[in-house]
């Protein structure tokens, strides 16, 4: 349909280039948003990020979750000082003293971050074999425990990688990741993905609802062998076993006893990196 008011257009308007559809297809960011390009969107996702390793010869990862929380003790000591005086100044407010208990709590567990700095550089040292790069450390790219397994192998000048996601509170990558080998997604389910793709273990530290669902679709995985048997370590049997009761969900029947062996218990780096190490030495 002709619009009148372009008023007799000649060429040297050059319109066409304020037409959006004009556009081509792929400069066109208002097409690829439309619902119906959902997988298109989800392919991009997918061979983005697998592209970006493959060029880096990255041929196997070390998995680490944990709660982004989980800060460096000078850190979690400031916070829980903050949240002292935040009573201090409004006793009679009940949010406040629960947010300085988990203060005390967080700062109780701030050693995990230590040891996701430690494990980092323990997993990173020797990495390359044969022009390709073996264990290289994958995170969720955030802060907390995140950061301190990127950070351990920035430590010792060793690349890493941070898959990052979308989210409505604000969330940006932490310092570490190698920059090449950062990505932001947007869906879930794709970022999953490539946390499993490449997998030669996978180590959970202390965290919350994100930590729980990335450790419990790697067992699932394992459990129904949609992948191969991989180490699966839990760090701080302590705070495992309080949150999830594994010997009940056995005697209640809903998994089996073998089952208790798909993971195991670590509290320190060395712990971890040496089952993980081990596990692969095994003639399979």
């Amino acid at each position: 349909m002709n619009d009148p008011q372009r008023n007799d257009p000649r060429p040297e308007d050059r319109w066409w280039e304020r037409a959006a559809a004009y556009r081509k297809a792929n400069e066109d960011l208002d097409f690829l948003a439309l619902p119906e390009l959902r997988p298109v969107r989800l392919q991009l996702e997918l061979l983005k990020p697998e592209l970006a390793l493959a060029n880096h010869r990255i041929r196997s990862t070390i998995v680490v979750f944990g709660s982004t929380r989980l800060v460096e003790p000078a850190e979690a000591e400031r916070r829980l000082k903050a949240a002292e005086k935040e009573v201090a100044a409004h006793s009679e407010d009940q949010r406040l003293r629960i947010h300085l208990e988990a203060a005390r709590r967080l700062l109780a567990k701030s050693r995990f971050y230590d040891e996701a700095r430690a494990f980092g550089r323990l997993v990173s040292e020797g990495g390359r074999h044969n022009d390709q790069y073996e264990y290289v450390i994958i995170t969720g790219g955030g802060p907390g425990i995140m950061e301190g397994a990127n950070r351990g192998a920035h430590d010792i000048g060793a690349e890493s990688i941070g898959l990052n996601i979308t989210l409505e509170h604000e969330q940006q990558p932490n310092a570490y990741i190698t920059p090449d080998l950062c990505f932001q997604f947007h869906y879930f389910a794709i970022r999953k993905m490539h946390f499993m793709m490449r997998a030669k273990g996978l180590v959970a530290f202390p965290g919350g609802y994100g930590t729980l669902d990335e450790l419990f679709e790697a067992l699932t995985l394992v459990q129904v062998q949609k992948i191969k048997p991989l180490p699966i370590i839990l760090m701080g049997r302590e705070f495992w076993s309080g949150i999830i009761h594994f010997d009940q969900m056995v005697a209640e029947g809903v998994i089996d006893p073998d089952d208790l062996g798909l993971f195991r218990y670590a509290e320190t780096a060395a712990e971890a990196w040496g089952y993980i190490r081990d596990f692969h030495a095994r003639p399979k």
